[in-house]
């Protein structure tokens, strides 16, 4: 059994909290791109300066994510061989026929222990981790995803995970291969939303299409069997009648639920 207390709150709340310094930004020109994203449909011949890729690509790195593991990869497909025909997987769209370029965000939920050993590594070799930091990728994360051979501890992890939920707050997924996808599946849509937030302000539109055969992007991009492909996002500088009609949502209420 694990005793490790990384979510012990005694430290956080036995002593008035500071404001720490964060910094400044801009509020209303942060809300302004939110407002002009828009999924774009078809675009212009316009090219995306490679500066421009690459820092939007570096934005959806510094995307949250579950433990900072980073269970994701961007293929940014350059050849234009390969991008053609991955136009032609999904679907062939004009969101991806017409794009200046197409990147695949990928989950790898497979990898999960590498990135893990990677940040132990990483917390050992500077002298300043706290031992709860360091106890919780040693401990806690092991413990969390590991399904073992075939999942042979599944039903195991269900027992302990169930019982001791009848009396503590307890973590109960991911149980098996689809729930640690769907667990990977998260944190590279986070980084999905960071990457087209990124490409509106530098100027250029983006569209995340779901409508593509996965299996054939995988052999295109030559993935692993454990990669799943979370979204192809186009991008490039919207066209004339590139945006579909007007943006509208449904009323607030429909999915803010108040719990006052």
């Amino acid at each position: 059994m694990v005793k490790v207390k990384v979510f012990d709150s005694k430290d956080a709340t036995s002593k008035p909290r500071e404001r720490a310094e964060a910094a400044a930004h801009d509020a209303a020109a942060f809300h302004a791109v939110v407002e002009a994203r828009r999924s774009v449909r078809i675009y212009t011949d316009e090219p995306v300066p490679e500066e421009v890729m690459w820092r939007c690509l570096d934005a959806a790195q510094l995307a949250p994510n579950s433990s900072n593991l980073q269970a994701w990869e961007a293929h940014w497909v350059r050849n234009p061989e390969q991008r053609k025909a991955l136009a032609a997987i999904c679907m062939g769209q004009p969101a991806a026929v017409t794009a200046a370029e197409l990147v695949v965000f990928v989950a790898r939920p497979d990898v999960w222990r590498q990135h893990n050993q990677w940040m132990i590594d990483r917390l050992k070799a500077d002298a300043t981790t706290p031992a709860k930091g360091l106890q919780y990728f040693e401990k806690i994360t092991k413990l969390v995803y590991t399904l073992g051979p075939f999942g042979v501890l599944r039903p195991f992890k269900w027992l302990w995970f169930t019982v001791r939920g009848w009396s503590t707050p307890t973590p109960r997924e991911p149980l098996s291969l689809g729930q640690l996808a769907t667990w990977a599946h998260k944190s590279t849509a986070l980084a999905c939303a960071h990457y087209m937030l990124a490409m509106r302000a530098e100027g250029f539109d983006s569209c995340p299409m779901e409508g593509f055969d996965a299996l054939r992007v995988r052999r295109l991009l030559g993935l692993p069997r454990g990669a799943k492909v979370t979204m192809v996002i186009s991008s490039g500088r919207r066209a004339e009648g590139g945006v579909y009609g007007p943006r509208f949502r449904f009323p607030r209420e429909t999915f803010v639920k108040e719990h006052a």
